[in-house]
């Protein structure tokens, strides 16, 4: 993405990869390997915003991308997280800047 695009043009997308617990780690790492996980995932033109692992869970992945590229994202979790991970998708934005705004107007009397 190039540093001049629009932020108001971007959206967020959380991911969640649940790990299958039918699977060992050694099963898990050799079909992403083998479909080419590591260079697939994400989909060129996205942006990482954070990658954590939820012990128990799974993966957490939030993307920051075009709404165009949204398609994208979709076939290549299709193509390559299936079989290894239940995925859930969600769109989401960050709330930091919406809390400050209710923060500062609570704290000058409103609602």
């Amino acid at each position: 993405m190039s540093d001049s695009e629009n932020k108001s043009e971007l959206m967020l997308l959380t991911v969640l990869l649940k790990h299958d617990q039918s699977k060992n780690l050694e099963d898990i790492q050799a079909h992403m390997k083998k479909v080419g996980w590591w260079d697939r995932f994400p989909v060129e033109g996205t942006r990482v915003v954070s990658w954590t692992v939820a012990m128990g869970l799974g993966q957490i992945v939030t993307l920051e991308l075009p709404p165009a590229l949204l398609p994208l994202v979709n076939v290549e979790l299709e193509r390559s997280a299936w079989g290894v991970f239940r995925t859930e998708c969600y769109p989401t934005y960050d709330f930091v800047p919406v809390r400050e705004r209710i923060r500062e107007r609570v704290k000058n009397g409103g609602q």
